[in-house]
This record gives structure tokens, sequence and C-alpha cells, in this order.
């Protein structure tokens, strides 16, 4: 099934999941350049123009884009009690056919880490790829080192499936990341990291 044109919109308890939009701009630099410090360790280097309105625009048209053919589901974390900008979660990398899996990437703004926001819109986004998107499979990747990310994606049902090599460029060097995916049914029980 793909999204089409519709609306992609996701509730969660304290959360709404949404697309980019531009009048997002002011919002997601703030939120962007407050927590650079922050986010950049983890992240593959910004370019000169990250955080640009023309480079934010593409963004938006990319998200738009992707939703329409299906490739990608990009969404914003608002909370709703007062309409503040967290951060944002990607189920990107979305194959069809016999793999019927898709790729996470998050981030969340350094003020608003560690309570609870980011496991719920993992949770939300999770349910709405194996209930509404049929996939079957979603894998997340991240530093060995990022113990706050590797946790979050376990108290999420994630598990650890292992080690990619040279899987992104961060800070500018290639650099080896551990795998971890969710099955939409899961049989395999925990798995200890090694």
């Amino acid at each position: 099934m793909l999204l089409g044109r519709r609306k992609v919109r996701i509730e969660t308890e304290r959360l709404t999941l949404r697309p980019p939009a531009h009048a997002d701009f002011r919002d997601w630099t703030s939120l962007r350049r407050d927590s650079e410090s922050f986010l950049t360790r983890w992240e593959p280097t910004w370019a000169s123009d990250h955080l640009s309105r023309k480079a934010f625009t593409n963004r938006v048209y990319w998200a738009q884009r992707s939703i329409n053919s299906g490739s990608a589901l990009p969404l914003f974390l608002i909370r709703r009690e007062d309409n503040l900008f967290l951060g944002a979660i990607t189920l990107d990398n979305i194959r069809r056919g016999p793999a019927q899996a898709g790729t996470l990437g998050y981030w969340i703004g350094e003020t608003h880490a560690r309570q609870g926001f980011m496991r719920e819109a993992i949770e939300a986004l999770v349910h709405h790829a194996f209930q509404r998107l049929d996939l079957s499979r979603i894998e997340a990747a991240c530093l060995p080192e990022n113990a706050p990310s590797r946790g979050l994606l376990e108290k999420s049902g994630f598990k650890y499936e292992g080690v990619a090599q040279s899987y992104l460029q961060i800070g500018g060097r290639w650099r080896t990341h551990v795998l971890y995916a969710a099955l939409r049914a899961d049989r395999r029980g925990r798995t200890d990291v090694g």
C-alpha cells in the first residue's frame, strides 16, 4: 500500500507526528542550532547551508515527494499540549516486494531528550509501519558508543542483530554502527548484546 497523496498524521498520548511544513522553518532551525553540539557527534557532517531557509525548503519538498511515492515517511514530533517542535523521526528507504522493510532514523532536541518522547514516537511509527503500511521489518543503526540510542531502541522492542563496518560517515569519517531491527512477527526472544 503506497502512502499516496493523503495526509499522514499519527497521534500518540502526548505527540502529533506529522510531515514537515514550510512554517516549521524557524522552530526547526532554532532547535537544531541550540542542540548542535548534542546532535553533531551522532550525525553526518552538516552541510555549510544546513540551517538555511533554502535547505529547509528542499527538506520539505523531499518529504512531500517521499510520502507521495511511498519511499519514506519523514515526520516532525510536535508536543500537543503547547504545539512545541521537539525533533524528527523518519522511516526511510522503504522497500516493497519480498523485503517489506524500512530504515528508522530520529533526532530530538537536547532539552527534550530522556523524557520518553522519542520512545513514544518510535513505538507509534513502528505500529503504523506494521499495521498501516504492511511492513514486516524496521531496521535502525547507531554508533556503538551511543548508549542512550541503543537503550531507546531496545526499550522500544528492537533487537540487536550485529555490526556494520564503515556504515555511515559521521564527523567526516566512516564509522562502524551496531544494527537493530524490529519485526512484525518477532519470535526471536531476547538477544544479548555482545
